[in-house]
């Protein structure tokens, strides 16, 4: 339940001006529109990000050398640079990486940062999934190129599937899943959680995912959920992972964060500030609204295990029809 008592965002849905008056709304949770259109309910409000148009965009993690990043995941991965671009003013580099292009599939942007060369992974991050048809052959090609196997390929005990884990040269872990083909290889993001019934339901309101599977490892001692936009077959995910009587984990500052799409930062930006209020969850970050110089507009956020650097910051960005920029607000 939303509190009986709440104070929700103002914003301008259609013309996209936010207004930086709260609303107190009492008793029915209403939120009102800055023109002066009828108020709506809030229940109703949190129907948008089920109707909204989103999918997963990029992921970013920070490195300690752009080129060998560069290198080692488009030889030993088979991805393929897609952009990449020097910002010398903010002193950063950053590139993006992936199976398929930026407006169709979900990719990796590498981020180096002048003259830092390392980072602190943390435990709480957990690895990027790829799928691939051929494991052993992909397995023996990373090996090649210098990759490090953590576990080489074989079946998941219990189970018919097959998986390896290896790393890349920043220490970033990578699951192998032997799949039949898929329109969507960069698979998986796993993240550890504290309370995986609460980030179920932050996912589900707050961004408009759904349970795609979960399963308890009693054995093992930790439970998994599937959280997406469609079939974990057919598109990107996040793993999240409870494991049993874990409510903190270190969090690095290699990891940022995952890009989202939406067809209003504004109403994304108000249900999400909503729900963080009845499940206790954080903040908005960055209020919603344009990325000077470009026709992007976006808003960010962490959810409630409150990631990016020490916390997880999550954006969701509208893909603009004309320009078609994607996450170039980015400036690590």
């Amino acid at each position: 339940m939303i509190p009986s008592c709440l104070f929700a965002q103002i914003v301008h849905c259609s013309m996209y001006d936010h207004v930086n008056v709260l609303l107190e709304a009492d008793n029915k949770h209403l939120l009102a529109m800055a023109d002066g259109s009828p108020v709506v309910p809030c229940d109703e409000f949190l129907e948008w990000p089920k109707k909204d148009n989103r999918r997963f965009l990029h992921a970013v993690h920070r490195v300690g050398d752009l080129d060998r990043s560069i290198k080692f995941y488009t030889e030993a991965f088979g991805m393929k640079l897609l952009r990449k671009r020097d910002i010398p003013e903010e002193k950063y580099s950053n590139a993006f990486v992936g199976f398929g292009t930026e407006e169709s599939n979900f990719v990796l942007e590498l981020v180096y940062n002048y003259g830092v060369h390392k980072y602190d992974i943390g435990t709480g991050f957990g690895h990027f999934g790829i799928a691939t048809t051929e494991i052993y052959k992909l397995v023996e090609n990373i090996r090649a190129k210098g990759g490090n196997i953590t576990r080489e390929p074989a079946p998941v005990e219990g189970a018919m599937a097959v998986i390896a884990f290896v790393t890349d040269p920043d220490g970033y872990s990578f699951e192998l899943l032997q799949r039949p083909p898929t329109p969507e290889r960069l698979c998986q993001v796993m993240l550890s959680v504290a309370d995986l019934d609460r980030s179920i339901k932050f996912y589900e309101k707050a961004l408009g995912m759904e349970l795609q599977l979960k399963f308890d490892r009693p054995d093992q001692n930790y439970t998994i959920a599937m959280m997406g936009y469609a079939d974990q077959f057919k598109t990107t995910v996040f793993e999240l992972k409870y494991n049993y009587g874990v409510t903190e984990y270190t969090k690095g500052n290699g990891y940022v964060q995952v890009a989202i799409s939406t067809d209003d930062v504004y109403k994304s930006a108000a249900v999400v500030s909503l729900v963080t209020k009845e499940l206790g969850g954080k903040k908005i970050t960055r209020p919603p609204g344009p990325i000077p110089g470009i026709n992007t507009k976006i808003t960010s956020f962490v959810d409630p295990d409150g990631w990016k650097n020490s916390k997880r910051r999550m954006v969701a960005i509208p893909i603009d029809a004309q320009t078609q920029h994607f996450g170039d607000f980015i400036c690590f």
